[in-house]
């Protein structure tokens, strides 16, 4: 910020793993970094105009100016960074917005076509994976990167599947973890205001549109960075702000069990 031709891909990853966290999330990361993550799924692949290409080409395409190019060509996707002291025991992914539930949710919502053009864009995906500690306690973390768009219906329609989609697959005794770029706030989600509610029983919403939700363990407030925290120099390395939770997971197994969910 402002844009630049560099990625600065490292310097974030670096940046953002300085603390040795558990599981870091993040979206948009080009199709070509995915496998220097513990867990990485595209959501879009590489492509040339109408042709997929390989992740080397768009990389190098990319690499002319990935301030303007951004995912034209690489492809993006999500990707959790997750600390050796937790195993992965299961790996999970699920498209938000595939043509069937674009389709019938564009006709409750009476969605225009342009609406519905720019919600077929672009693949959004959630991807999740249940860890097991080296005392035995489970967690189901799912990250999420719902579709940008100016009526925030579209992101809450697949913020809604995201949350059943984690729900769903967790055990009774997993600590559930709902991540990522929800792109939608607090003010502006009915689903999301549902989802701290008691019925569902997520805590710790965030500021902006970038979340940690957490069910099944008690856990600080979310903490968003200051903008000096995530500067080099005279660059801010991302226009989004990396959010912080800190969760303890002491709790008896019967409070770890789902709540009866807001909408049936």
């Amino acid at each position: 910020m402002p844009t630049q031709r560099d990625a600065f891909l490292e310097e974030m990853i670096e940046l953002a793993t300085a603390d040795d966290p558990d599981v870091l999330c993040v979206q948009e990361v080009p199709a070509w970094a995915l496998d220097r993550f513990t867990v990485g799924d595209v959501a879009a692949r590489p492509v040339l105009g109408p042709l997929r290409i390989s992740r080397g080409i768009g990389r190098a395409l990319t690499s002319l100016h990935h301030g303007v190019l951004r995912s034209a060509f690489s492809g993006q996707g999500n990707a959790m960074q997750i600390a050796p002291r937790l195993r992965v025991t299961a790996h999970e992914v699920m498209t938000l917005n595939p043509r069937r539930f674009r389709d019938a949710q564009a006709r409750e919502l009476e969605l225009d076509a342009i609406a519905r053009l720019a919600w077929a864009k672009e693949r959004r995906i959630v991807q999740a994976v249940r860890l097991t500690s080296a005392g035995g306690q489970t967690y189901f973390v799912a990250n999420t990167h719902c579709t940008s768009y100016p009526d925030p219906r579209l992101a809450e329609a697949e913020l809604l599947r995201a949350a059943w989609f984690a729900t769903s697959l967790a055990r009774p005794e997993d600590v559930v973890v709902l991540a990522g770029d929800f792109n939608v706030t607090l003010d502006q989600s009915r689903t999301l205001r549902d989802l701290v509610g008691p019925e569902w029983g997520f805590s710790n919403a965030g500021a902006d549109i970038d979340h940690i939700l957490v069910r099944g363990a008690e856990v600080t407030a979310s903490r968003t960075w200051p903008a000096s925290d995530r500067t080099r120099g005279a660059r801010l390395l991302s226009d989004h702000t990396p959010v912080d939770v800190e969760l303890r997971d002491d709790l008896p197994a019967e409070a770890r069990r789902p709540r009866r969910d807001a909408r049936g």
